[in-house]
């Protein structure tokens, strides 16, 4: 066990945790950058609740929310880290675990501060319904976006984020990677958004998406795929510029990406001049740890791999 406050060391063992040969495309790297993201996104800033303080993924509340029906194995696979490390915050590690994500599978460094909390019940749990529903266009993203305090910049480069992980039909109900190679962090999303023809196609869940037809795959390729708010990102002048603009600059997408991460995992975090967090959770309770979980996933089961799979921003 290290001493409270080494976050290297927790750093360390989250990178041990991202070698997962069983799961997905073998990286759990995907699925932390989605934990800690949805674990932040339910942030309203009118009425200043919700956000990343807490960790209410652990209570069905949150938890249950079909928008996070496959984060259960990312927080298993967080468990190990949280039992040898077990004076830090669920919400400190989950948060902290999808910012190392990036940094190893590519990506660009994100500043991360701790402090967070862990709720001692469900009764602040923000209601289900803030996160982005992928099956929408573009006033949708701006309707659940804005909520947060994100401008039209800010919105194109989290969706960056889709440069990673795939989609489940188990979960979202859509099936795919948006990219050939979804665990490495680059700006391969927009430069494919832009560049191959996304021909409309219904699963036989009924859910629509955008795929790919690539005239000279081999039978049995994956096709790639884009949901409708990404295309939505293609249609809609004002976030397409920003589309263009990251397809053609790496660099810039990378330092766009990095602050908007960080201004995110800080969503519904107030810190004073020392950066000690001011939530009246944090000031009432301190700094609480909450009792280590399972290591098994809760949740529906994970079908076969041969079945289709998903990822939000």
């Amino acid at each position: 066990m290290s001493s409270p406050g080494d976050y290297n060391a927790v750093r360390k063992d989250i990178v041990a945790q991202l070698k997962k040969p069983d799961y997905d495309d073998g990286s759990a790297g995907p699925v932390f950058v989605r934990l800690a993201w949805h674990s932040a996104g339910t942030y309203d800033a009118e009425t200043d609740t919700g956000g990343s303080n807490g960790a209410g993924m652990r209570y069905e509340a949150e938890g249950g929310d079909p928008s996070n029906a496959g984060l259960q194995y990312g927080r298993a696979f967080l468990e190990p880290v949280k039992e040898k490390h077990t004076w830090i915050t669920y919400s400190d590690l989950w948060t902290l675990a999808g910012v190392v994500a990036i940094k190893e599978m590519g990506g660009p460094e994100v500043e991360w501060k701790p402090g967070r909390t862990d709720l001692v019940d469900d009764s602040k749990v923000p209601p289900r319904g803030r996160l982005p529903d992928g099956a929408q266009g573009a006033d949708h993203l701006r309707f659940i976006f804005n909520r947060m305090g994100f401008n039209d910049q800010e919105i194109v480069a989290l969706a960056g984020g889709h440069n990673l992980g795939r989609c489940h039909t188990d979960r979202s109900g859509f099936e795919g990677p948006w990219v050939n190679n979804p665990t490495r962090f680059s700006n391969q999303f927009f430069k494919l958004l832009l560049k191959l023809e996304w021909t409309p196609r219904k699963l036989a869940n009924g859910m629509s998406q955008f795929v790919y037809e690539d005239p000279d795959a081999e039978e049995g390729d994956e096709l790639l795929m884009m949901l409708p708010t990404d295309i939505a990102l293609k249609t809609d002048p004002s976030f397409r510029q920003w589309v263009e603009k990251y397809a053609e600059d790496k660099d810039l997408f990378f330092d766009h990406f990095a602050k908007v991460f960080a201004k995110l995992v800080e969503l519904g975090i107030r810190r004073d001049a020392k950066g000690a967090v001011l939530n009246t959770d944090n000031v009432k309770g301190g700094y609480i740890s909450a009792p280590k979980k399972s290591n098994t996933p809760t949740g529906p089961p994970k079908k076969p791999k041969a079945e289709p799979v998903r990822a939000r921003l």
